[in-house]
């Protein structure tokens, strides 16, 4: 499941719905045209050994498709040693929506939930919630249904996330697993009361899970604080943090590894913490989040801080009406001097 072409060829062999594409790794550029012209544009170029946006091209119309096959390529090689590359229907402006499953080593598997990882820039996370606004009780019976299906085809054992591409007529469609514990994966513990690391030792241990799939009882939002300028089109900014001061409180979650006097070095991804407010409700979290951005302070580097303060006021964020092209077109405040 780890290689993304391989993954999906096995998923629509576990009956599982897939995004109309190439049938695993493109050989080459004529057979990239191909594919393109029978499945029609837009399509996406993917990397088969991708991550975190890296060799993932949209492309709207064919003489736009060599120049995205060959920085595509480059991008992966560059990044995996790898330039395997598939293809997919380009799904407009959808959800990105996740299930965390847990599988043993006696071929049973459970789902916890789903994870609304929508609000993105460059296809890489800035915030995740759950439950998602956008999410109903069929919807998400359908979803960790087909989750856990997936998770026991393969056999999988430990924590892992399905994630989908769910279009604005609630289709859903798989587009890759993560096998492996997830950034984001603090705000399903904080809904359900359950501790996935603790559950991947027992597995690994032998111990059968439960079987049980669980629902979230509150509502939790995620921040990713990253060491970037949001004001300059969020260019990096390691450096040495001079002061460092952290929110708290019931339902505030902080997991960092910085403090003050840590030297953030340009070598690593940009995340310095995870912020995460968790209530009884969606607005409560909002406002509890709004609360605890106010009460973080770091000086010395410029983070993303205030990028997320302007987007829980957003009035589209608050109503929960957002897609991955959200921040396409939402351009921040200008930045207010003191």
């Amino acid at each position: 499941m780890g290689d993304k072409a391989t993954a999906k060829s096995t998923m629509i062999e576990a009956g599982v719905p897939c995004v109309p594409g190439s049938e695993g790794i493109l050989e080459d550029f004529e057979q990239a045209k191909k594919v393109a012209k029978e499945i029609g544009y837009p399509v996406m170029m993917k990397a088969t050994a991708g991550g975190g946006g890296k060799g993932m091209r949209a492309i709207w119309k064919e003489e736009d498709l060599l120049k995205a096959w060959e920085s595509a390529r480059q991008e992966a090689a560059a990044a995996f040693g790898n330039d395997g590359m598939y293809m997919e229907k380009l799904i407009e402006e959808p959800r990105h929506i996740e299930i965390q499953v847990v599988g043993d080593s006696f071929g049973k598997a459970c789902h916890l939930s789903e994870r609304d990882c929508s609000v993105q820039r460059r296809h890489q996370k800035l915030t995740e919630e759950t439950p998602s606004p956008f999410m109903t009780d069929e919807l998400r019976d359908k979803m960790g249904l087909a989750a856990v299906k997936a998770a026991e085809y393969i056999k999988y054992e430990g924590a892992g996330t399905v994630e989908f591409l769910v279009d604005k007529h609630r289709n859903f469609y798989f587009m890759e697993m993560n096998t492996r514990i997830q950034v984001e994966h603090p705000i399903t513990e904080q809904v359900i009361d359950y501790d996935l690391i603790r559950e991947q030792i027992m597995v690994a241990a032998g111990i059968p899970i439960s079987g049980k799939n669980y629902l979230p009882q509150l509502h939790s939002i995620e921040c990713r604080i990253n060491a970037e300028d949001p004001y300059n089109d969020f260019r990096p900014s390691p450096g040495k943090i001079t002061v460092l001061h952290s929110p708290g409180g019931h339902g505030v979650r902080l997991d960092t590894h910085v403090y003050a006097g840590y030297t953030i070095p340009p070598n690593y991804d940009s995340m310095i913490a995870k912020l995460i407010t968790t209530a009884q409700t969606r607005q409560e979290a909002i406002n509890k989040m709004k609360r605890a951005l106010d009460e973080f302070y770091i000086e010395g580097i410029k983070t993303t801080i205030p990028f997320h303060r302007q987007l829980m006021d957003h009035p589209d964020y608050v109503a929960g009406n957002y897609t991955t092209a959200f921040m396409d077109t939402w351009v921040m405040d200008a930045k207010k001097e003191d």
